[in-house]
């Protein structure tokens, strides 16, 4: 086929587990050898019985998208929606199979690429879009019109730093979206609290899309989705899951992730394990959608774990991050004694004050011989509680607190 814009083949990415290198001395080699002399003689990253681990982020991944279609990419957080982008946009190379890209590309893949916290904002437009590939005249043809649609005019000549989440936000899209380019990655660069500005950018890239380009857009707002997207590809677990029409694909996958048929676990170890993390749930207050919570009052969230073996000085720690896998609380409990069995793990809150959105739970157990279990949680925790944060989304934060407001004279 002539018209198509991007062909994946059996595409794979594998990643060895503890890959991350340092630095060290000699004093640190000897005083491994002196604590565990078995540790020299395993490579990084590798099991006990000193094979490397790894890890597949995408595997055998098969599609094509033919020039001015728009595809959308949903699944879970760590699914492999980013990988597949990065692959597409050359940032890092597959293990397996091959990616064709027929085209001028523009990309963005995170908030600010190519942005310095020390220029301003008028310098960052012609450094984050040399970056991209705009020449300095293209950029000078459209710089005006870039600062526009950013709405960031009186601060162009500010320092990046000084610039909220939402501002760079907005600077990076602007800069983005404005290359023309004859394909477009983008992930999940939308999620900005200001409605207003978030209907521009998919008016902007509806407006790409008319033009005969081709978008391929990651997002967990799922009205985005619908709206710009003619065709939808569920990835889950590194693998396709479920690839067709926009509304068929997006209600199996929302069906899914409020049904709770991703709150078990799988028990592939069985019961050679010490202990296992099976599912988790928002306890209190009950709903028919046991990850959704809805209300702002007390809470309970409950995991559930099986334990095969007797288990002394555990420790256990819980962590909660945002979709962009930012830490928004964690805590963590010592010295615990779990005996064989069934047990529930339980959290009561007086609230989670934390704006609408997509949320991820994380639990792990450790003992004196290490890890024992962590586990990335699903399904995601969704909130949908009303919205009390401010109308503009530079004064946006992370916290959602109800409050009252009135104006008093002194007497």
């Amino acid at each position: 086929m002539n018209d198509v814009a991007i062909r994946v083949e059996g595409l794979g990415k594998r990643y060895r587990l503890g890959q991350r290198q340092r630095y060290r001395a000699l004093r640190d080699l000897l005083g491994d050898a002196l604590r565990a002399p078995s540790r020299l003689l395993r490579p990084n990253g590798a099991g006990r019985n000193g094979q490397p681990q790894h890890i597949w982020a995408l595997k055998d991944v098969t599609f094509a998208v033919r020039q001015g279609e728009v595809f959308g990419l949903v699944g879970r957080n760590g699914a492999g929606k980013t990988t597949l982008l990065k692959i597409l946009a050359r940032v890092t190379r597959p293990t397996t199979g091959h990616a064709e890209v027929h085209g001028r590309m523009g990309t963005l893949l995170e908030v600010g690429t190519g942005f310095h916290p020390e220029l301003s904002g008028r310098e960052n437009v012609f450094l984050s879009g040399a970056i991209l590939g705009m020449s300095r005249r293209e950029i000078l043809r459209k710089f005006d019109e870039i600062v526009a649609f950013a709405e960031v005019e009186k601060f162009i000549d500010t320092p990046l730093k000084h610039y909220s989440t939402g501002m760079q936000m907005r600077l990076a899209f602007a800069v983005a979206a404005h290359l023309e380019p004859e394909i477009l990655l983008i992930d999940e660069v939308l999620a900005v609290g200001d409605l207003e500005f978030q209907k521009k950018c998919l008016g902007k890239m509806s407006e790409v899309a008319r033009g005969g380009r081709t978008i391929l857009f990651v997002s967990h707002q799922l009205n985005q989705i619908r709206r710009l997207c003619g065709t939808v590809i569920w990835v889950d677990a590194g693998t396709i899951r479920q690839m067709g029409p926009t509304a068929q694909v997006v209600g199996a996958y929302e069906a899914a992730m409020t049904s709770g048929q991703w709150g078990s676990r799988a028990r592939e170890d069985g019961p050679t394990v010490k202990a296992r993390f099976l599912g988790w749930e928002i306890a209190e207050p009950r709903n028919s959608r046991p990850n959704v919570l809805e209300t702002h009052g007390p809470l309970t969230v409950r995991f559930r774990v099986e334990v095969n073996q007797p288990m002394r000085n555990v420790h256990h720690g819980v962590a909660l991050f945002n979709s962009d896998n930012q830490l928004m609380w964690a805590w963590s409990a010592s010295n615990l004694q779990l005996v064989p069995g069934l047990h529930y793990i339980c959290y009561r809150f007086p609230g989670l004050p934390l704006r609408p959105a997509i949320y991820s739970w994380q639990v792990s157990l450790w003992d004196d011989d290490g890890q024992v279990d962590l586990w990335n949680c699903s399904p995601e925790m969704i909130i949908a509680t009303e919205n009390y944060q401010h109308a503009l989304d530079e004064w946006n934060g992370v916290l959602n607190v109800p409050c009252s407001f009135e104006v008093n004279q002194p007497l």
